[in-house]
């Protein structure tokens, strides 16, 4: 039997004590190993995508926004079920039209075929008379603007948002002109550097009916004839939502508007009101047109006044 002198038993504590920081050094290089074998995953995922189609040929300086769905069809590659059923729209220039039904009914999908984020499966889309797949595909998204809910801002100055893609060269005249009519401009110039402030990462530093007006002074800017507005006012209470509306109207003013409304409240005005069920067309009509038949929309309309009362 050894006997393990203090001497020797210290030097093995002091020793063990020595090895922690090596091996928890060790242990954190996995981590950084695991996190960057994810992120590479996502990057190859990107990488490995097929390029979008872009066959056509056709160009336009500019459209008047005349916009016609004939017999279109449209079915998710994994799904059993076809998500629109023979859409027959026809939206002439300047109309303000707005899509309304349940989750799941195909208003985000029927917007997101026109600027050919997803390609047509049956019948066609033409705007101006032009089959939308015979447009080359950069020049059919310059006559498109698109305002979301769910906006997308770059760690870069808020000039830089608003003024990004085809038009990062306009110059900051014109950017001030579009925020202002976005309601965006007085709240800039109270930033800490007004329109050279860093909005962070997703636009962390800004609220959410701010980075919503920098988005509506994006499509100002772009000057598109056709605009999108797929639920842009959801995720705001009800103040911001107000006064979001004025920036929209400034925005939708002499432009063809496609509305995906969550609020039925927002779109009482507009032209011509959509309703959609099961990828189907079920009723289309005014706001007061579709109130006195008292079909699907009537319902909406009232599930929804009895919530906010």
């Amino acid at each position: 039997m050894s006997i393990v002198t203090p001497g020797t038993f210290a030097s093995y504590m002091v020793s063990l004590t020595f090895l922690f920081g090596p091996v928890k050094r060790l242990a954190d290089v996995n981590v950084d190993l695991q996190r960057g074998i994810a992120a590479a995953e996502s990057v190859f995922k990107l990488t490995d995508l097929d390029s979008e189609q872009d066959n056509g040929t056709y160009t336009a300086e500019r459209v008047d926004g005349d916009i016609e769905f004939s017999h279109v069809g449209f079915r998710y590659s994994s799904a059993k079920e076809a998500a629109l059923v023979d859409i027959k729209l026809d939206i002439k220039a300047g109309e303000t039209v707005a899509f309304v039904g349940r989750s799941g009914s195909g208003k985000s999908t029927l917007l997101h075929l026109l600027p050919r984020l997803y390609e047509v499966g049956e019948g066609s889309i033409t705007l101006d008379g032009h089959d939308i797949r015979d447009f080359k595909l950069e020049n059919l998204r310059s006559h498109i603007a698109f305002v979301g809910q769910d906006v997308v801002l770059f760690n870069d100055t808020v000039a830089h948002n608003i003024a990004y893609g085809s038009m990062r060269d306009a110059d900051i005249s014109q950017i001030e002109q579009a925020a202002s009519s976005a309601y965006a401009d007085e709240f800039i110039r109270e930033l800490k550097h007004g329109y050279q402030t860093i909005v962070g990462e997703r636009g962390l530093m800004l609220s959410g009916g701010q980075r919503q007006r920098i988005a509506i002074a994006r499509a100002l800017l772009a000057n598109a004839p056709v605009l999108i507005l797929d639920e842009a006012t959801s995720a705001l209470d009800t103040e911001s939502e107000r006064f979001i509306q004025s920036s929209l109207e400034a925005l939708m003013k002499n432009r063809t508007t496609l509305v995906i409304a969550h609020r039925l409240s927002t779109i009482e005005n507009a032209d011509k009101i959509v309703v959609l069920d099961a990828g189907k067309i079920v009723e289309t009509g005014t706001h007061q047109q579709l109130l006195d038949i008292n079909g699907q929309y009537a319902v909406l309309h009232q599930m929804q006044f009895e919530n906010q009362a």
